[in-house]
């Protein structure tokens, strides 16, 4: 599977209802026959019946009926109650006589069980994008210079397996040991968290591999055997209580399928069959004797006993087959091959948890995508979004710039949720398109001055062909121009949806003064001297509104006098700045 065609932002972020076909047609499932299949048309309803008004009901026989009897709540003025009054309803809502009426909203739902958690493991697991689709993501979002929110590119990489991998690493302990090891099978690359797990599964699934069963005839057991004691779980026959490899038989079962299930637990679902079938069945298997070859031997080896053949596995194939380790990575697609059931546990669990909540794939994924030149800010100080480059203020009044990009900024600011299009629009549209006049076709004949008609000519006439969309003019691609600067230099922002928005000027905070540097208190002034003040201060003189002094400066006129955006100092990621405040 393409990695790089899967994290498409383009086509991830788009409506749902602009990812459907265009082909596609919600109704093909209705044929418009939905009501005869339910049994033709639907009944009238009352007063419009087939037939006609059927007239007033005739009088109920034997009177009318007694008031208060056989109506539903609310009908009529029922009579007294067979049990008697409640007694009168108090203010709080409580009955009478009768008590409170119980409440039976309390309390959490049998149906609302939270699931329970996954056994503790001495274990870390991480998920982490892979390297692949960074790279893509990356890439898109410098082609493209949009912002996109980091979370919702989180959760996208979370929803495919194909999108990440999955770190599972051991914890050490105060000896600086790991608690937990991990044993691998590098038959099909399973993993597990004991030896003796992972010896049980080479044998129970690869038992062809390093050894084969043969089944020698032999003598019978003796005796009449009337019932044999059964597996529960597997159906498995272990014999007769009474026969001497009976406890073995059970510990042996117990031990290669269910070791995790208590031994007292897994004897109380043994069961007595007295079935004859099942009993001739067992004294069939016990005339048989079943010897366990050893392969790929200079020497051939025969095993009578499964307890020899583990032993013979752990002295000979054990460390060439099963790996100890401290740290291993998986694919997402096997990681859902887990087989070890507390590893399946803890890794379903913290899919579900990244699903709800990604915080732990955003802070890898914000790792690997700064690493690859991308700057990272908050809008309106809760959602972090991606993009290249941060916002960074642009002064117009203090910073000369050319005409093209003071028009792109003042539009931008003076028009809400402004779009490329739009952009193009307002500063540089497209010239309109000249309509082609009709030709005259080739049976019309043409009057010439004499007044006579001219086949010839009309037959030379040739239709013009289809005009071609045209491209973008030179102010169009100026203007363009502009904008990708801007972009790039974090004075415009372009979100994943398409919008266009100017950074903002950063609030800065006033610095707070530390005692020691905060200027002494001025002494106060007496009350003699608040009022000699205005006596002694001398009176300045009022500026007429027509004097030099009144007229404000001239203002700077911006030097740059074309489209092209004047050269700034790059900024680069170490430099500090005032963050803008986030864009809505």
């Amino acid at each position: 599977m393409n990695i790089e065609n899967e994290l498409d932002l383009e086509s991830l972020f788009q409506p749902s209802w602009a990812k459907q076909p265009a082909d596609s047609n919600q109704y093909s499932r209705f044929t418009g026959n939905e009501g005869a299949e339910r049994g033709g048309d639907r009944p009238l309803r009352r007063g419009s019946r087939p037939g006609g008004d059927r007239g007033a009901r005739p009088p109920r026989e034997g009177g009318f009926r007694p008031q208060g009897q056989g109506q539903g709540q609310g009908q009529g003025t029922g009579g007294p109650r067979p049990g008697g009054d409640r007694g009168p309803r108090r203010d709080d809502g409580n009955r009478g006589p009768g008590g409170p009426r119980p409440d039976f909203r309390g309390g959490p739902r049998s149906d609302e069980r939270r699931p329970e958690p996954p056994p503790a493991l001495e274990l870390n697991f991480t998920i982490i994008p892979e390297e692949k689709g960074v790279d893509s993501l990356a890439r898109q979002i410098k082609l493209t210079g949009r912002a996109y929110p980091l979370f919702e590119i989180a959760q996208l990489i979370v929803q495919k397996p194909e999108r990440y991998q999955i770190k599972i690493e051991s914890r050490k302990n105060a000896e600086g040991v790991a608690a937990q090891p991990l044993f691998t099978c590098a038959l099909d690359d399973t993993l597990w968290l004991t030896e003796q797990e992972v010896v049980g599964h080479i044998l129970q699934n690869h038992f062809s591999t390093f050894y084969q069963a043969e089944k020698t005839p032999c003598d019978p057991p003796k005796g009449v055997y009337t019932f044999v004691a059964q597996c529960g779980l597997s159906g498995e026959i272990l014999g007769p209580p009474n026969y001497h490899d009976y406890q073995n038989q059970l510990r042996r079962l117990h031990q290669s399928r269910f070791e995790r299930m208590p031994f007292e637990a897994f004897k109380a679902r043994v069961k007595i069959v007295k079935d004859e079938a099942v009993v001739k069945k067992w004294i069939e298997d016990q005339s048989f004797k079943t010897e366990y070859v050893a392969l790929n031997l200079p020497e051939p080896l025969r095993l009578t006993k499964m307890e020899d053949v583990e032993k013979h596995f752990r002295e000979v194939h054990l460390p060439n087959i099963v790996k100890r380790t401290e740290s291993l990575t998986l694919s997402g697609p096997a990681s859902r091959n887990v087989r070890q059931p507390a590893l399946m546990r803890n890794l379903r669990h913290l899919w579900e948890e990244q699903r709800r909540f990604p915080l732990g794939v955003v802070n890898i994924l914000s790792s690997q995508l700064a690493s690859r030149g991308l700057q990272f800010f908050k809008v309106n100080k809760t959602f972090t979004h991606v993009s290249v480059a941060r916002p960074h203020f642009l002064d117009l009044a203090a910073h000369p710039v050319s005409n093209g990009i003071r028009k792109i900024v003042e539009f931008i600011n003076a028009t809400p949720k402004c779009a490329r299009k739009q952009l193009l629009e307002g500063l540089a549209p497209s010239p309109a398109a000249p309509t082609p006049a009709a030709a005259p076709s080739a049976s019309t004949p043409v009057q010439t001055e004499e007044g006579a008609a001219s086949p010839g000519t009309a037959a030379s006439a040739e239709v013009p062909a289809e005009a071609t969309e045209p491209g973008p003019t030179s102010e169009q691609r100026t203007l363009i121009g502009d904008l990708h600067w801007l972009i790039h230099q974090g004075h415009v922002i372009e979100f994943h949806n398409g919008v266009l928005e100017t950074a903002k000027k950063p609030i800065l905070k006033p610095l707070q003064q530390s005692k020691k540097e905060r200027p002494a208190k001025a002494p106060v002034a007496t009350a003699s001297a608040e009022h000699a003040a205005p006596e002694t201060a001398p009176l300045k003189e009022p500026v007429s509104a027509g004097s030099p002094a009144a007229e404000p400066p001239a203002a700077e006129t911006p030097a740059a006098s074309s489209s092209a955006p004047t050269p700034e100092a790059p900024e680069t990621a170490n430099e500090p700045k005032a963050e803008a405040p986030n864009p809505s």
